[in-house]
């Protein structure tokens, strides 16, 4: 496998991809390992836990520096990346323990005692994606870990290099040998993975791989929870102000070069502000550096996926244009070496439009006029996915008014594109099945299990 940098298209490292047998071995040598591991004290599994919390720490200089070099990511948003997690796996250190606690529900007269323990899954494969690997990867191994599962992580191949630095962490760490295995390869090692006897698979990417690997685990009847793509919509209402709310749905747009499945993918804004919201949100876009990703200003670098800026963006642009809609930023490849795509703004858009209605996942945005909520709410709604929505106004109640309305998992008021450990992150629809995060993201590494417990 060769890994390139997607800033100059050039080749950081070849890695040797796992071969089929070689899966196989992973996934028998977990489950054998998994029953001590699951038998090995609470503690001393959280103390290994905090022991990668350190490594992070330690080595985030290195890591930060890995990451946007395959993966594109500017520095400075890596550095955030690894910042943030550690308020993830202080959640799930903070709260797991309590979350395995046995619950005795009742005690009936005739002396039976009903109780409700828990047990883990046993092995876990964690397919994971390139755009937030630390996150999304954290959001699956930490809580599997803590409660007892074994976990057979294949990252995404556009973050290898990623991978097999998390790897190493939890190996340093002092997780035992075959606890915590490392999967290389692309697709058809995922697929081998997920064909291998396992007891849960916890998928981030697209819609279309997510559904493919529905249909593949579904005859058996695995735990199975997939965190799948999105296209966010964000109403900006007449009552607002116009520069604040600008900002920050641009940096919800673009942050992470829009490779994000809750960025904002479409904005609705109020007709009576529009010409001033149009205005302010340009001028954002504006100042939005294009170049280097390991330079510290930086803010769009490039596409993480070759066909994202040649094949796929270009596409919606193309489509767009041709339906009647304007570019008023952007719109273009870069020329030369790498995978950048200008940071693009499209008005006159429809929902007739690709970039309207499929996932973009790259620095491009289409922004439309309405004349009132129910217009907004009506457009919202015109989506086969169901991750977050975005409300800017200064009335709480107007803002749940819509978002109320909304099949989505994740709701937000005056903020956009921001996960919380504390908070369940699930979608809708195409956007996916299960939770992550909170204590329902606990939950799903563990089984019930129910005793009546009878005296002689």
């Amino acid at each position: 496998m060769r890994i390139l940098n997607p800033a100059d298209g050039s080749c950081i490292r070849e890695v040797a991809e796992d071969a089929p047998e070689q899966i196989d071995d992973k996934v028998r040598r977990a489950r054998a390992a998994q029953h001590s591991w699951a038998r090995t004290p609470y503690a001393d599994r959280a103390a290994i836990v905090q022991r990668f919390r350190e490594l992070l720490l330690e080595r985030r200089e290195a890591l930060a520096t890995t990451l946007t070099r395959e993966v594109g990511k500017p520095i400075v948003q890596s550095h955030n990346e690894l910042r943030g997690v550690q308020d993830r796996i202080d959640f799930f250190l903070e709260k797991t323990e309590a979350e395995l606690a046995d619950e005795v529900v009742a005690t009936a007269s005739t002396g039976t005692e009903e109780r409700i323990t828990f047990e883990p899954l046993g092995v876990v494969a964690n397919v994971s994606a390139w755009n937030y690997p630390f996150f999304v990867g954290t959001n699956v191994f930490v809580p599997a870990l803590l409660t007892g599962n074994a976990v057979v992580y294949k990252p995404s191949e556009y973050a290898t290099l990623t991978g097999i630095g998390i790897a190493e962490l939890w190996r340093d760490a002092g997780v035992p040998d075959d606890v915590f295995s490392l999967v290389v390869g692309g697709g058809e090692a995922g697929k081998r993975l997920l064909d291998a006897p396992v007891d849960g698979v916890f998928f981030t990417g697209s819609y279309a791989t997510g559904r493919r690997i529905a249909e593949q685990v579904a005859p058996r009847m695995l735990r199975l929870q997939l965190e799948l793509g999105g296209k966010d919509p964000a109403y900006v209402t007449d009552d607002v102000d116009v520069a604040a709310a600008a900002d920050a749905v641009a940096d919800g747009a673009f942050y992470n070069t829009g490779q994000s499945c809750c960025a904002v993918e479409r904005i609705y804004v109020h007709e009576g502000i529009w010409d001033s919201f149009l205005e302010a949100f340009l001028q954002t876009v504006s100042r939005f550096v294009l170049g280097d990703p390991l330079d510290e200003g930086t803010t769009i670098g490039p596409l993480a996926r070759r066909e994202l800026a040649t094949d796929h963006l270009q596409a919606q642009v193309k489509d767009a244009l041709q339906r009647g809609a304007r570019v008023l930023a952007g719109g273009l490849r870069r020329p030369g070496p790498g995978f950048f795509f200008e940071p693009t703004v499209l008005v006159d858009v429809t929902h007739d439009m690709l970039v309207m209605k499929e996932e973009s996942f790259g620095p491009i945005i289409g922004v439309m006029k309405v004349r009132s909520d129910d217009e907004a709410l009506s457009l919202m709604t015109d989506t086969e996915y169901g991750l977050t929505a975005a409300v800017y106004s200064r009335s709480r109640a107007r803002a749940l008014g819509v978002l109320e309305e909304l099949q989505v998992g994740t709701g937000y008021w005056n903020c956009c594109d921001r996960v919380s450990p504390r908070l369940p992150w699930s979608g809708r629809r195409h956007s996916g099945i299960g939770a992550t995060l909170s204590s329902y993201g606990i939950e799903a590494f563990l089984l019930p299990k129910a005793y009546h417990l009878r005296g002689p």
